[in-house]
């Protein structure tokens, strides 16, 4: 007992450290078991917040899943709509190619069948070149001779005077009185003695000049064109200017525009010494404006000499005009009093019409006496029930 009571404090001792020791290791236990729950809510909220995070992420997987499904479809129907279009293009532009090159198959068959028309145009072309070529060379050959081109010259000569002057105002190898016949003689009005033409021309000299290349051989050529052109001149002003039987002047026919030019050009001193000769060189174009002015005068006096006729015609007319004056008159005499007459009838009718109105509306005149009428009852127009006019009687006091 007294062992026991000895070891009673150690024993005390001993469960008061039990105690302790059981009491830490409770709360240990507890806090073991609050951070065990603790950490248990922790990660259930993080499996609950691992579930939402999973949810979401579904929903939005789905929702990507719909896009991407959706974007699939409108992606299916824009390369369906791309590849309608784009075939709907290649017809088209297939169409247009064929058309086009339809359209340069049939222009193409046009440029030749034209180019065709054009090449046998040029075939006749040439075969006409070639045959003027010809009348070329047959010209030249006429040229060459004197007497041709002599020819050649007066024929066109006489076929500008034939065609601006009339019949019988000319007069070709006519002869004058020294025996000479010149080539053409043009009649002058009033009276005046004709115009002499001479078509001959220096051509030979001319053609010298023209083909000399060298300057001593053209000094030459031009030299010899100028004598030759100085002895015509000086036989044309001896054999044609023949005083009252031939003009003053007499023309000088040069058969080319350019070879009237180059003379007038290179030759101005032949040019000045036949006009002191009183020969003038005349081209085709001066010579067809001369013929026109001569023709012209000629008219001119033709009128001249049918004035008296004019004037007879002229006194005729204004006899006439008086005559048609005269009766124009007594038309309009006749239109006056026949307007006079339907005046008068305008008239009558115009009484005859408020004659009528009074009439129908009963308006009858009073008598002459003014006291009388004044006295007198008027008549008033009354209408009757039957729709009828009668009078009453009214007095005015």
């Amino acid at each position: 007992m007294d062992d026991l009571l000895a070891r009673l404090p150690a024993l005390l001792a001993d469960q008061q450290a039990v105690a302790v020791a059981a009491a830490a290791a409770a709360l240990v236990i507890l806090l073991a078991v609050f951070f065990i729950n603790r950490r248990q809510r922790e990660i259930a909220r993080q499996a609950v917040e691992a579930e939402a995070r999973l949810s979401e992420l579904l929903r939005a997987q789905s929702e990507m899943q719909g896009r991407l499904s959706a974007m699939a479809e409108t992606l299916s129907a824009r390369q369906s709509e791309l590849n309608q279009a784009v075939s709907q293009r290649l017809d088209g532009m297939t169409h247009r190619i064929g058309a086009t090159i339809t359209e340069q198959t049939k222009s193409t068959h046009e440029n030749l069948r034209r180019l065709q028309e054009r090449l046998a145009v040029i075939d006749a072309a040439q075969n006409n070149i070639q045959t003027l070529a010809k009348d070329v060379v047959g010209l030249q050959a006429i040229l060459s001779n004197k007497q041709t081109r002599g020819a050649f010259g007066q024929g066109r000569m006489e076929a500008i005077v034939a065609d601006g002057l009339p019949l019988g105002a000319y007069s070709f190898q006519a002869l004058l009185s020294n025996g000479t016949r010149p080539d053409c003689l043009i009649k002058m009005p009033n009276g005046a003695p004709p115009l002499a033409v001479d078509a001959k021309f220096p051509l030979e000299a001319w053609n010298a000049f023209r083909e000399a290349a060298a300057p001593e051989a053209r000094r030459a050529a031009a030299q010899q064109f100028r004598r030759d052109l100085d002895v015509h001149i000086k036989d044309v002003s001896e054999k044609y200017l023949l005083p009252g039987e031939t003009q003053e002047m007499a023309f000088l026919f040069v058969p080319s525009e350019s070879i009237f030019a180059e003379i007038h050009e290179h030759f101005e001193g032949v040019v000045q010494k036949a006009q002191r000769a009183r020969v003038v060189f005349v081209s085709p174009s001066l010579l067809m404006l001369s013929i026109q002015v001569i023709q012209a005068v000629l008219k001119d006096q033709r009128m001249r000499e049918q004035a008296h006729l004019i004037q007879g015609e002229v006194a005729l007319l204004v006899e006439d005009l008086a005559r048609l004056d005269d009766r124009t008159r007594k038309l309009q005499a006749h239109f006056l009093a026949a307007q006079k007459d339907v005046e008068q009838i305008i008239t009558s009718t115009d009484k005859l019409n408020r004659r009528g109105a009074r009439i129908e509306a009963l308006e009858l005149e009073a008598p002459a006496d003014a006291e009388a009428s004044r006295d007198a009852p008027q008549a008033k127009v009354v209408e009757s029930r039957t729709g009828l006019l009668k009078l009453r009687v009214v007095d005015e006091e």
